[in-house]
Protein backbone atom coordinates (compact mmCIF):
# COMPACT_ATOMS: atom_id res chain seq x y z
CA UNK A 1 0.00 0.00 0.00
CA UNK A 2 0.92 3.63 -0.48
CA UNK A 3 0.04 5.45 2.74
CA UNK A 4 0.33 9.15 3.58
CA UNK A 5 0.88 9.88 7.26
CA UNK A 6 0.02 13.48 8.23
CA UNK A 7 1.30 15.03 11.45
CA UNK A 8 1.86 18.73 12.17
CA UNK A 9 3.31 18.12 15.65
CA UNK A 10 6.11 20.40 16.72
CA UNK A 11 6.94 18.45 19.87
CA UNK A 12 7.35 14.77 20.66
CA UNK A 13 4.77 12.94 22.74
CA UNK A 14 3.24 9.49 22.85
CA UNK A 15 1.23 10.06 19.67
CA UNK A 16 4.29 11.10 17.68
CA UNK A 17 6.33 8.15 18.97
CA UNK A 18 3.45 5.88 17.97
CA UNK A 19 3.37 7.40 14.47
CA UNK A 20 7.10 6.86 13.97
CA UNK A 21 7.01 3.27 15.24
CA UNK A 22 3.98 2.44 13.08
CA UNK A 23 5.49 3.99 9.95
CA UNK A 24 8.89 2.35 10.40
CA UNK A 25 7.24 -1.04 10.88
CA UNK A 26 4.99 -0.55 7.84
CA UNK A 27 8.06 0.30 5.75
CA UNK A 28 9.71 -2.86 7.05
CA UNK A 29 6.71 -4.85 5.78
CA UNK A 30 7.12 -3.45 2.27
CA UNK A 31 4.52 -0.69 2.30
CA UNK A 32 5.45 2.68 0.80
CA UNK A 33 5.02 5.40 3.39
CA UNK A 34 4.79 9.11 2.64
CA UNK A 35 4.83 11.88 5.21
CA UNK A 36 3.39 15.38 5.48
CA UNK A 37 5.17 17.24 8.28
CA UNK A 38 5.98 20.78 9.36
CA UNK A 39 9.55 21.95 8.74
CA UNK A 40 10.44 21.90 12.46
CA UNK A 41 8.90 18.46 13.01
CA UNK A 42 10.73 16.23 15.52
CA UNK A 43 9.12 13.21 13.84
CA UNK A 44 11.54 13.50 10.91
CA UNK A 45 14.36 12.38 13.22
CA UNK A 46 12.44 9.25 14.25
CA UNK A 47 11.39 7.92 10.85
CA UNK A 48 13.77 5.55 9.09
CA UNK A 49 14.45 4.84 5.42
CA UNK A 50 12.17 7.66 4.20
CA UNK A 51 13.42 9.00 0.86
CA UNK A 52 13.49 12.82 0.75
CA UNK A 53 10.98 12.83 -2.12
CA UNK A 54 8.53 10.90 0.10
CA UNK A 55 8.37 13.72 2.66
CA UNK A 56 6.31 16.87 2.13
CA UNK A 57 7.09 19.79 4.40
CA UNK A 58 4.15 22.16 4.58
CA UNK A 59 3.04 24.71 7.14
CA UNK A 60 -0.27 23.12 8.40
CA UNK A 61 -0.83 26.09 10.71
CA UNK A 62 -4.39 25.21 11.66
CA UNK A 63 -7.52 23.37 10.56
CA UNK A 64 -8.40 26.16 8.10
CA UNK A 65 -5.07 26.21 6.25
CA UNK A 66 -6.48 25.72 2.75
CA UNK A 67 -3.07 26.30 1.15
CA UNK A 68 -1.67 23.26 3.01
CA UNK A 69 -4.73 21.17 2.12
CA UNK A 70 -4.11 21.91 -1.55
CA UNK A 71 -0.44 20.95 -1.18
CA UNK A 72 -1.52 17.70 0.44
CA UNK A 73 -3.90 16.94 -2.42
CA UNK A 74 -1.19 17.65 -5.00
CA UNK A 75 1.22 15.37 -3.11
CA UNK A 76 -1.39 12.60 -3.03
CA UNK A 77 -1.94 12.90 -6.79
CA UNK A 78 1.78 12.97 -7.59
CA UNK A 79 2.53 9.82 -5.58
CA UNK A 80 -0.66 7.88 -6.27
CA UNK A 81 -1.28 7.59 -2.51
CA UNK A 82 -3.99 5.03 -1.70
CA UNK A 83 -4.99 6.03 1.83
CA UNK A 84 -4.51 9.17 3.95
CA UNK A 85 -3.97 8.92 7.72
CA UNK A 86 -4.05 11.99 10.01
CA UNK A 87 -2.92 12.03 13.64
CA UNK A 88 -3.68 15.47 15.12
CA UNK A 89 -7.07 17.19 15.45
CA UNK A 90 -5.96 20.29 13.56
CA UNK A 91 -4.86 18.05 10.68
CA UNK A 92 -8.13 16.14 10.36
CA UNK A 93 -9.94 18.78 8.24
CA UNK A 94 -6.87 19.26 6.03
CA UNK A 95 -6.72 15.51 5.41
CA UNK A 96 -10.48 15.41 4.81
CA UNK A 97 -10.24 18.16 2.20
CA UNK A 98 -7.28 16.51 0.48
CA UNK A 99 -9.20 13.22 0.44
CA UNK A 100 -12.30 14.91 -0.97
CA UNK A 101 -10.23 16.59 -3.69
CA UNK A 102 -8.41 13.40 -4.71
CA UNK A 103 -11.15 10.84 -4.14
CA UNK A 104 -8.89 8.86 -1.81
CA UNK A 105 -10.10 7.44 1.53
CA UNK A 106 -8.94 9.06 4.72
CA UNK A 107 -8.72 7.89 8.33
CA UNK A 108 -7.55 9.45 11.53
CA UNK A 109 -6.27 8.34 14.91
CA UNK A 110 -7.78 10.01 17.96
CA UNK A 111 -4.98 10.02 20.53
CA UNK A 112 -6.83 11.94 23.29
CA UNK A 113 -10.03 11.75 25.33
CA UNK A 114 -11.09 15.37 24.75
CA UNK A 115 -14.31 15.67 22.73
CA UNK A 116 -14.08 16.53 19.05
CA UNK A 117 -15.68 19.88 18.25
CA UNK A 118 -19.16 19.28 16.90
CA UNK A 119 -18.55 21.53 13.91
CA UNK A 120 -15.96 19.01 12.74
CA UNK A 121 -18.78 16.51 12.17
CA UNK A 122 -19.44 18.23 8.84
CA UNK A 123 -15.80 18.81 7.89
CA UNK A 124 -15.01 15.14 8.55
CA UNK A 125 -18.13 13.49 7.15
CA UNK A 126 -16.02 11.69 4.52
CA UNK A 127 -13.84 9.91 7.10
CA UNK A 128 -13.56 6.22 6.27
CA UNK A 129 -12.42 4.99 9.67
CA UNK A 130 -11.22 6.14 13.07
CA UNK A 131 -8.57 4.44 15.20
CA UNK A 132 -8.77 4.73 18.99
CA UNK A 133 -5.71 3.58 20.97
CA UNK A 134 -7.91 2.41 23.84
CA UNK A 135 -11.46 1.33 24.52
CA UNK A 136 -11.81 4.44 26.66
CA UNK A 137 -11.13 6.69 23.67
CA UNK A 138 -13.42 4.61 21.44
CA UNK A 139 -16.23 4.85 23.99
CA UNK A 140 -15.74 8.63 24.30
CA UNK A 141 -16.00 8.99 20.52
CA UNK A 142 -19.15 6.87 20.33
CA UNK A 143 -20.78 8.86 23.14
CA UNK A 144 -20.38 12.03 21.06
CA UNK A 145 -22.48 10.45 18.31
CA UNK A 146 -20.65 12.39 15.58
CA UNK A 147 -19.65 9.40 13.44
CA UNK A 148 -21.14 5.98 12.66
CA UNK A 149 -20.07 3.78 15.58
CA UNK A 150 -19.03 0.93 13.31
CA UNK A 151 -16.18 2.93 11.76
CA UNK A 152 -14.49 3.42 15.16
CA UNK A 153 -11.92 0.73 15.88
CA UNK A 154 -9.82 0.12 18.98
CA UNK A 155 -6.20 -0.70 18.14
CA UNK A 156 -3.98 -0.53 21.20
CA UNK A 157 -0.64 1.19 20.76
CA UNK A 158 2.24 -1.26 20.62
CA UNK A 159 6.00 -1.21 21.03
CA UNK A 160 8.98 -3.43 20.33
CA UNK A 161 9.71 -4.85 23.81
CA UNK A 162 13.31 -5.65 22.87
CA UNK A 163 14.10 -1.93 22.55
CA UNK A 164 13.48 -1.56 26.28
CA UNK A 165 15.28 -4.62 27.61
CA UNK A 166 17.68 -3.74 30.42
CA UNK A 167 21.04 -5.48 30.22
CA UNK A 168 22.11 -4.45 33.72
CA UNK A 169 19.88 -3.72 36.65
CA UNK A 170 20.07 -0.38 38.43
CA UNK A 171 23.00 -0.45 40.85
CA UNK A 172 22.38 2.99 42.36
CA UNK A 173 22.75 3.49 46.09
CA UNK A 174 19.23 4.87 46.14
CA UNK A 175 15.94 3.23 45.30
CA UNK A 176 14.77 5.39 42.38
CA UNK A 177 11.10 6.13 41.72
CA UNK A 178 10.44 7.81 38.39
CA UNK A 179 7.63 9.28 36.36
CA UNK A 180 7.63 10.48 32.75
CA UNK A 181 5.16 12.89 31.20
CA UNK A 182 4.67 16.48 30.16
CA UNK A 183 4.56 18.94 33.04
CA UNK A 184 0.85 19.56 33.26
CA UNK A 185 -1.76 19.18 36.00
CA UNK A 186 -3.40 16.31 34.13
CA UNK A 187 -0.27 14.18 34.66
CA UNK A 188 -0.53 14.38 38.45
CA UNK A 189 3.03 15.44 39.20
CA UNK A 190 1.77 17.27 42.29
CA UNK A 191 0.34 13.98 43.59
CA UNK A 192 3.70 12.32 42.88
CA UNK A 193 5.57 15.02 44.82
CA UNK A 194 3.21 14.93 47.81
CA UNK A 195 3.60 11.16 47.92
CA UNK A 196 7.38 11.61 47.87
CA UNK A 197 7.15 13.85 50.94
CA UNK A 198 5.29 11.12 52.85
CA UNK A 199 7.69 8.38 51.71
CA UNK A 200 10.77 10.38 52.72
CA UNK A 201 9.50 10.78 56.25
CA UNK A 202 9.98 7.02 56.62
CA UNK A 203 12.89 6.22 54.29
CA UNK A 204 15.68 8.54 53.28
CA UNK A 205 17.31 6.21 50.72
CA UNK A 206 14.64 6.79 48.05
CA UNK A 207 14.94 9.35 45.28
CA UNK A 208 12.25 10.66 42.94
CA UNK A 209 12.71 11.75 39.33
CA UNK A 210 10.29 13.62 37.06
CA UNK A 211 11.09 13.49 33.34
CA UNK A 212 9.08 16.00 31.33
CA UNK A 213 8.86 19.43 29.78
CA UNK A 214 6.40 22.26 30.22
CA UNK A 215 4.43 22.83 27.02
CA UNK A 216 2.76 25.97 28.33
CA UNK A 217 4.07 29.13 26.70
CA UNK A 218 4.73 30.84 30.04
CA UNK A 219 6.43 27.97 31.88
CA UNK A 220 3.81 28.19 34.61
CA UNK A 221 3.45 24.41 35.03
CA UNK A 222 7.13 23.90 35.81
CA UNK A 223 7.10 26.85 38.23
CA UNK A 224 4.15 25.36 40.11
CA UNK A 225 5.98 22.03 40.43
CA UNK A 226 9.21 23.70 41.50
CA UNK A 227 7.32 25.79 44.07
CA UNK A 228 5.68 22.68 45.52
CA UNK A 229 9.04 20.90 45.75
CA UNK A 230 10.49 23.94 47.56
CA UNK A 231 7.45 24.26 49.84
CA UNK A 232 7.89 20.63 50.93
CA UNK A 233 11.68 21.07 51.20
CA UNK A 234 12.38 18.26 48.72
CA UNK A 235 14.96 19.98 46.51
CA UNK A 236 17.57 17.31 47.20
CA UNK A 237 15.23 14.31 46.90
CA UNK A 238 13.06 15.20 43.89
CA UNK A 239 14.70 15.95 40.55
CA UNK A 240 13.09 17.51 37.47
CA UNK A 241 15.19 16.02 34.71
CA UNK A 242 13.78 17.81 31.66
CA UNK A 243 12.68 16.08 28.49
CA UNK A 244 14.25 13.57 26.16
CA UNK A 245 13.08 11.95 22.94
CA UNK A 246 14.59 8.66 24.15
CA UNK A 247 13.23 7.63 27.55
CA UNK A 248 15.19 4.39 27.76
CA UNK A 249 18.21 5.72 29.71
CA UNK A 250 15.86 7.10 32.35
CA UNK A 251 13.73 3.96 32.51
CA UNK A 252 16.82 1.82 32.91
CA UNK A 253 17.72 3.84 36.00
CA UNK A 254 14.33 3.44 37.66
CA UNK A 255 13.52 0.81 40.25
CA UNK A 256 9.83 1.73 40.19
CA UNK A 257 7.71 3.62 37.66
CA UNK A 258 4.72 5.73 38.70
CA UNK A 259 1.91 7.23 36.66
CA UNK A 260 -0.14 9.54 38.87
CA UNK A 261 -2.21 10.88 35.97
CA UNK A 262 -5.68 12.25 36.59
CA UNK A 263 -6.66 11.10 33.10
CA UNK A 264 -4.80 9.08 30.47
CA UNK A 265 -6.19 8.01 27.08
CA UNK A 266 -3.68 5.16 26.85
CA UNK A 267 -0.26 5.59 28.43
CA UNK A 268 2.50 4.59 26.00
CA UNK A 269 5.22 5.22 28.56
CA UNK A 270 3.50 2.78 30.93
CA UNK A 271 3.99 -0.10 28.50
CA UNK A 272 7.54 1.09 27.81
CA UNK A 273 8.30 0.82 31.54
CA UNK A 274 6.60 -2.57 31.68
CA UNK A 275 8.70 -3.78 28.73
CA UNK A 276 11.80 -2.80 30.72
CA UNK A 277 10.55 -5.10 33.51
CA UNK A 278 10.03 -2.17 35.87
CA UNK A 279 7.19 -2.58 38.36
CA UNK A 280 4.52 0.02 37.68
CA UNK A 281 2.16 1.82 40.03
CA UNK A 282 -0.53 3.80 38.24
CA UNK A 283 -3.67 5.65 39.17
CA UNK A 284 -6.78 3.99 37.82
CA UNK A 285 -6.96 6.30 34.80
CA UNK A 286 -8.79 5.21 31.67
CA UNK A 287 -5.76 3.95 29.75
CA UNK A 288 -3.86 2.48 32.69
CA UNK A 289 -6.87 0.39 33.71
CA UNK A 290 -6.83 -1.25 30.26
CA UNK A 291 -3.11 -1.91 30.33
CA UNK A 292 -2.45 -3.13 33.87
CA UNK A 293 -3.93 -6.21 35.50
CA UNK A 294 -4.10 -4.95 39.06
CA UNK A 295 -1.90 -6.97 41.38
CA UNK A 296 -0.53 -9.14 38.58
CA UNK A 297 1.28 -6.97 36.00
CA UNK A 298 1.28 -3.79 38.09
CA UNK A 299 -0.59 -1.98 40.83
CA UNK A 300 -3.56 0.34 40.32
CA UNK A 301 -4.46 2.91 42.96
CA UNK A 302 -7.28 5.48 43.28
CA UNK A 303 -6.98 8.88 41.60
CA UNK A 304 -5.85 11.90 43.61
CA UNK A 305 -4.65 9.83 46.58
CA UNK A 306 -1.05 10.66 47.45
CA UNK A 307 -1.24 8.81 50.76
CA UNK A 308 -2.15 5.55 48.99
CA UNK A 309 0.57 6.16 46.42
CA UNK A 310 3.13 6.74 49.16
CA UNK A 311 2.16 3.55 50.99
CA UNK A 312 2.34 1.53 47.76
CA UNK A 313 5.79 2.92 46.96
CA UNK A 314 6.99 2.02 50.46
CA UNK A 315 5.49 -1.48 50.27
CA UNK A 316 7.27 -2.18 46.98
CA UNK A 317 10.56 -0.60 48.05
CA UNK A 318 10.48 -2.94 51.06
CA UNK A 319 9.69 -6.03 48.96
CA UNK A 320 12.28 -6.63 46.18
CA UNK A 321 10.85 -10.09 45.43
CA UNK A 322 7.42 -8.64 44.69
CA UNK A 323 9.02 -5.98 42.48
CA UNK A 324 10.75 -8.74 40.53
CA UNK A 325 7.50 -10.69 40.09
CA UNK A 326 5.58 -7.61 38.95
CA UNK A 327 8.33 -6.63 36.51
CA UNK A 328 8.45 -10.10 34.95
CA UNK A 329 4.65 -10.24 34.60
CA UNK A 330 4.61 -6.72 33.15
CA UNK A 331 7.05 -7.68 30.41
CA UNK A 332 4.97 -10.75 29.56
CA UNK A 333 1.81 -8.62 29.42
CA UNK A 334 3.41 -6.25 26.87
CA UNK A 335 4.69 -9.14 24.74
CA UNK A 336 1.24 -10.74 24.66
CA UNK A 337 -1.04 -7.71 24.31
CA UNK A 338 0.88 -4.57 23.35
CA UNK A 339 3.52 -5.61 20.86
CA UNK A 340 4.40 -3.55 17.81
CA UNK A 341 3.73 -6.56 15.58
CA UNK A 342 0.18 -6.89 16.87
CA UNK A 343 -0.54 -3.19 16.45
CA UNK A 344 0.85 -3.06 12.91
CA UNK A 345 -1.04 -6.18 11.79
CA UNK A 346 -4.32 -4.78 13.12
CA UNK A 347 -3.65 -1.41 11.46
CA UNK A 348 -2.93 -3.01 8.08
CA UNK A 349 -6.17 -4.99 8.32
CA UNK A 350 -7.99 -1.75 9.19
CA UNK A 351 -6.51 0.02 6.14
CA UNK A 352 -7.59 -2.85 3.88
CA UNK A 353 -11.18 -2.74 5.17
CA UNK A 354 -11.35 1.03 4.59
CA UNK A 355 -9.97 0.64 1.07
CA UNK A 356 -12.47 -2.13 0.27
CA UNK A 357 -15.39 0.00 1.44
CA UNK A 358 -14.26 2.95 -0.66
CA UNK A 359 -13.74 1.00 -3.89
Amino acid sequence: MKILQICSARQIGGGETHLADLSNALTGRGHQIFFALVSESPVKDLIKNAAPENVLFTRMRNALDVFSARELAKFVFQNDVEIIHAHLARDYPLAALAARTTGKPFVFTRHVLFPIKRLQKYALKNVGGIIAPSKAVADALRRQNLFPPEIIETIHNGIDPERFTRVDKNQNAFFTVGTIGHLARLKGHDVFIRAAAVVLQKRQDIRFVIVGEDKSGSGENRREIENLIAELNLQHQVEIAGWTNDVRPFLHNFDLFVSAARSEPFGLVIIEAMAARIPVVATRSEGAAEIIEDGASGVLIPLENHEKLAQTVLDLANDPARCERLGTAARRRVEESFSLEKMVSETVEFYHRVLQKSS
